[in-house]
């Protein structure tokens, strides 16, 4: 039986790729042939992520350093010592063939205690800039599984992989029928739809920008939207909307059948997170995105980036978004040559088995 821990978290672009890779692992093994642990930061979404999606996870009292001075800073090292120590506790009951990192402060522990107990490390990076913990541990780690080219300057590149970013998106098994997803969200073939998308919690510029163009509208929309305001903004987009209704606008906090978004979407607006870059390749579906500027070496507008180089998607910066997002992904969804070329570089991109690549990289190093 191969025993493998897995750690990373934070957030969802994090625990997700974790997810997969552990589903990835148990279809290929098989489920009486391998023991996974996770394990994770103590309070961190993870905690509850995890163990709903049918793993056990062990949480480490690590936290990340406050960008602001804070008191909490003081407490970082002695939080970094225990937490280690935490980690080798863990390493040396479980004793794990092979230990796999997801990035996010909470997989340093256990990939920094394994690597000095000599047992074999994966990591797997999602952004194409990678992050602060693998930059740390990637020049021990047996293999490096990324979803980006270049990056030789953060990792010793005989030991690179692309794999791409493990997904675990019901979409991906395709088959939806667009009538089916059309009325699900209460439209028709008639007008073409834009997907507005900013995460879980939501995003206050996706939503400003919503807000603005809405209120030119004179309460008919000359497209339909998928509108995800998120959790956080969701009361307020609905009293927007009470105060100024629309035609052709379906707005939640969440979709829950993002496959039949993906499946209706001519044009999307999104933040450029690595999970959803990667869903969105695989869709292959004409994207806008609209990088978040708060995030760590601003990775996102570097995801993106690495997309609009290829042809394969548009950007516009956060502070534009609010004036120019709509405008743009209007003037895209007249151009059918450009929605076709978009399309069809976004999807030479894809990597559908992301998870099986990685599970690959796992196997020959335990």
């Amino acid at each position: 039986m191969k025993r493998i821990i897995l750690s990373g978290g934070g957030t969802g672009g994090h625990i997700y790729p974790a997810i997969a890779v552990a589903e990835a692992l148990k279809r290929i093994l098989g489920e009486e042939n391998v023991e996974i642990l996770s394990v994770g930061a103590q309070g961190k979404m993870e905690m509850n992520v995890v163990p709903k999606a049918g793993y056990r996870i062990i949480g480490v009292p690590i936290a990340g350093l406050q960008r602001t001075l804070s008191l909490k800073n003081l407490l970082l090292p002695f939080k970094v010592i225990k937490s280690i120590w935490e980690a080798k506790r863990i390493l040396k009951g479980f004793q794990p063939d092979v230990v796999v990192g997801f990035g996010g402060y909470a997989s340093a522990p256990v990939l920094w205690a394994a690597q000095r107990m000599g047992i074999p490390t994966v990591i797997q990076e999602q952004n194409s800039y990678a992050g602060l913990v693998n930059k740390i541990v990637g020049s021990r780690a047996k293999s490096v599984c990324v979803a980006y080219d270049g990056m030789e300057r953060f990792f010793p590149a005989e030991r690179i992989v692309k794999t791409g970013n493990p997904l675990r998106s019901s979409f991906l098994a395709g088959g939806v029928d667009k009538a089916e997803a059309l009325s699900y969200f209460g439209f028709d073939s008639s007008l073409p739809v834009i997907l507005v998308v900013g995460g879980s919690l939501g995003t206050r510029t996706l939503n400003n920008m919503m807000r603005s163009w809405i209120m030119t509208l004179g309460g008919k929309s000359p497209v339909q939207v998928i509108w995800q305001t998120g959790r956080y903004y969701e009361a307020e987009m609905k009293q927007f909307l009470s105060n100024y209704p629309t035609s052709g606008i379906w707005q939640g906090a969440f979709i829950d059948r993002m496959d039949y978004a993906y499946a209706v979407a001519d044009v999307v607006i999104s933040r450029s997170g690595a999970c959803t870059v990667s869903e969105l390749c695989l869709a292959g579906l004409p994207t806008l995105f609209v990088p978040s500027p708060n995030v760590a070496e601003d990775h996102q507008t570097k995801n993106a980036q690495a997309l609009v180089d290829k042809k394969a998607a548009r950007m516009v910066s956060d502070a534009d978004a609010v004036d120019c997002a709509m405008s743009t992904a209007l003037r895209m969804i007249a151009d059918s040559g450009e929605l076709t070329m978009l399309s069809k570089n976004i999807s030479k991109l894809a990597i559908a088995d992301s998870a099986e690549r990685v599970v690959a990289e796992v196997l020959k190093n335990c």
